[in-house]
């Protein structure tokens, strides 16, 4: 019995040692973090370019508003003054306002106060200056999405040819040892860099198309509105003597 004993313990020893020596080892696994290191410099232009598009995307939900180009409270404070033909009263209250038919009418009016012999032709083609330039102001600024979709992508490519040029010179060199490990760190920098220009490039893209149909349909608010106050500014100057 103390033999049968002993066997048994000697087998259950032997099969634990197997069991050990056959269990794969565990790979500790890769943070966020250390994927995004290993894309080596040229992550370091990206990452700051992700904050700006985030920054960017949130300035414009708060900013990009119809409040920002006409308000009703304006328009009925113009309108109000335009009939009784206070273009004083009017200036000094577009001069207090921030809307952007607001500054049309102002720069409009300043003119006129300015110039008194001026026709009403040479005022409509101030207002009309002035809102192109709005227009074109409002235009300009959601620009700068697209220019980070646009360069994200390029900054990725850039590192992914870095990655590439990094793998082809281990596989030229001698290091026989250690060229899979090097061959992998260029391949995986070459991959990390081109996944994150799409990541923080396609999503600035599409924030733009968004940004792109408001402002346009803001610049037709805009222009509706400063086309009705020119309109009545042009029925003061028909009633002058």
């Amino acid at each position: 019995m103390k033999q049968a004993a002993g066997l048994a313990a000697l087998l259950a020893t032997v099969g634990s040692a197997h069991a050990q020596q056959g269990a794969a080892p565990i790979r500790p696994e890769s943070s966020l973090w250390q994927v995004l290191a290993s894309g080596g410099p040229v992550m370091i232009p990206l990452g700051i370019m992700s904050v700006i598009g985030v920054m960017l995307v949130v300035i414009y939900l708060f900013s990009l508003r119809r409040g920002a180009v006409v308000t009703k409270r304006y328009m009925a404070t113009a309108d109000a003054l335009l009939r009784k033909r206070d273009y004083l009263g009017l200036l000094a209250i577009s001069n207090r306002h921030r809307e952007a038919v607001a500054r049309i009418m102002q720069r409009t009016l300043d003119f006129l106060t300015q110039h008194p012999e001026a026709t009403f032709a040479e005022a409509r083609e101030i207002a009309e200056t002035e809102g192109t330039r709005q227009a074109a102001a409002l235009n300009q600024r959601i620009t700068y999405l697209a220019d980070i979709g646009t360069i994200a992508p390029m900054l990725g490519l850039f590192g992914t040819v870095l990655g590439m040029i990094k793998s082809f010179s281990v596989v030229a060199s001698d290091i026989v040892a250690s060229r899979p490990i090097m061959l992998a760190e260029g391949v995986s920098e070459a991959l990390v860099t081109t996944a994150t220009g799409l990541v923080i490039g396609i999503p600035a893209m599409a924030a733009y198309s968004f940004f792109r149909g408001r402002v346009q349909s803001l610049i037709a608010e805009l222009e509706a509105a400063s086309t009705q106050l020119v309109a009545m500014l042009s029925i003061g100057f028909s009633k002058k003597p």
